[in-house]
C-alpha cells in the first residue's frame, strides 16, 4: 500500500490571497496575450536560430507561464486567515511583533505567509525568525538561529490591529 501525498495547506492573509489573485488574473488578461503577440510578431521575422527578439519573447513567455503555474499551485493549496479577527499576546500567523535582541536592538514585524515576505517588515511564518517567535506570549524570550549564530529575542509586544 503507498503513501498518498497530501500537500499541506500554507497559511496566507485575504489581502495576500486577493493580491494574488490580482496578480493571476493580470498575468492571463493581459501580460500573456502580449507576449504571445511579441512571439507571433518575432516569428514572422524568419531565421528562428539568430533572432534575438523571438528568443527574448519566449523566455518572458516560459517566465509568465511559470509565475502563473506557481500562482495557482499557491491558490489552490490556500488557508486563508482572517488575520484582522485575531486578538491575544501569542505570537501567532498574522501577528504585528515588537521585539529586542540582547544588545537592546529593536526589531518590529508582521508574520505572515511566504510569498507575503518581505525580510524586513513582514517576516515569513517559515523563516528562522518567525519560527522562533510563533507560540510565545509577551515576555517571552526565544532563541532565532541564523548564518551569523544564534539571536536571543524578548517579545515587547504583540498586537494584530494598525
Amino acid at each position: 500500500m503507498g503513501i498518498v501525498s497530501k500537500m499541506e495547506k500554507k497559511p496566507i492573509s485575504r489581502a495576500g490571497f486577493d493580491g494574488l489573485v490580482k496578480e493571476l488574473k493580470d498575468l492571463k488578461e493581459v501580460q500573456r496575450p502580449e507576449i504571445l503577440k511579441t512571439v507571433q510578431w518575432a516569428r514572422s521575422l524568419g531565421d528562428l536560430s539568430e533572432n534575438a527578439d523571438y528568443s527574448a519573447a519566449k523566455e518572458k513567455q516560459r517566465q509568465i507561464d511559470k509565475r502563473i503555474q506557481f500562482i495557482e499551485d499557491f491558490i489552490n493549496n490556500a488557508n486563508i486567515i482572517d488575520v484582522d479577527s485575531l486578538s491575544g499576546d501569542r505570537v501567532v500567523f498574522g501577528a504585528r511583533v515588537v521585539a529586542e535582541d540582547e544588545d537592546g536592538n529593536r526589531m518590529q514585524c508582521r508574520i505572515l505567509s511566504d510569498i507575503e515576505a518581505d525580510g524586513k517588515q513582514v517576516i515569513s511564518c517559515t523563516s528562522p525568525v518567525g519560527r522562533a517567535m510563533i507560540g510565545r506570549c509577551v515576555g517571552d524570550t526565544c532563541i532565532v538561529k541564523l548564518p551569523s549564530g544564534e539571536r536571543e529575542y524578548e517579545i515587547l509586544e504583540v498586537k494584530f490591529k494598525e
